[in-house]
């Protein structure tokens, strides 16, 4: 069986993918920072709870070991992220009124997260005999799509959540190139009802999920270095 650890997988996408993925046959761990929540999360689909804050250097190395000594790793999902700027008012924090501290919250989770926990368990990723690190990015971070009139990317008026998935756009290239051994690919997961959005989104968790899932069980021949969401290639 395959062995799979998902960031910020007590709610939402996170939740929804490893229901799908532990109904398929896999070890899934369910990567939580509140360690209560994700017991529970772990408890209800059949996972294995393991508590993990992405800001944490100290809680990422103890879920390294963690799982080294349940048996190791082969698939990363790097989920766990977080929009600042939206907020609960539904209103957008557009530029005229971005702050460093919104940019620099965003890209704790959304970059300095991925990295830090990409960076902890490439260890054991690489000891699989088949690795695979799946990034969740956004369309919004489509420079083709923001910057193309008439999408709905282009009329998306905020910076800091885009600005943060562009990045672990550029994370996903730069990993593939250095570890051609491991499949690294970033997915659009489309804009889904959870609870980043308010609910707001207009399609559901499962499917939602879909591509992530998809991308986490690629074999040794899959793609890798992409951009993804569930209709194909994604333009960067």
């Amino acid at each position: 069986m395959t062995s799979i650890l998902i960031t910020g997988a007590n709610k939402g996408l996170g939740f929804e993918t490893a229901r799908q993925l532990i109904a398929a046959g896999h070890i899934v761990y369910i990567g939580s920072r509140d360690a209560e929540r994700g017991r529970r999360a772990a408890e209800q689909l059949g996972g294995r709870a393991v508590q993990l804050d992405v800001t944490d250097d100290v809680s990422v190395q103890a879920a390294v070991e963690a799982i080294e000594a349940d048996g190791g790793l082969d698939v990363l999902v790097n989920n766990a992220g977080l929009a600042v700027e939206w907020l609960d008012t539904n209103v957008v924090i557009g530029a005229a009124d971005l702050t460093s501290a919104v940019m620099r919250q965003t890209f704790e989770t959304n970059v300095f997260g991925t990295v830090r926990v990409l960076h902890a368990f490439l260890p054991l990723l690489r000891r699989s005999t088949a690795p695979v690190v799946v990034n969740v990015s956004s369309s919004l971070a489509s420079l083709t799509r923001v910057a193309t009139p008439g999408t709905s990317a282009y009329n998306y008026p905020g910076v800091a959540y885009p600005a943060s998935k562009a990045a672990v756009n550029m994370i996903t290239v730069q990993y593939a190139k250095a570890f051609p051994d491991i499949r690294i690919n970033a997915v659009e997961p489309g804009f889904t009802k959870t609870d980043l959005n308010g609910n707001t989104g207009r399609q559901t968790v499962e499917q939602g999920a879909e591509i992530i899932v998809r991308m986490a069980q690629v074999g040794p021949d899959g793609p890798t270095g992409g951009y993804f969401d569930a209709e194909g290639t994604l333009p960067w």
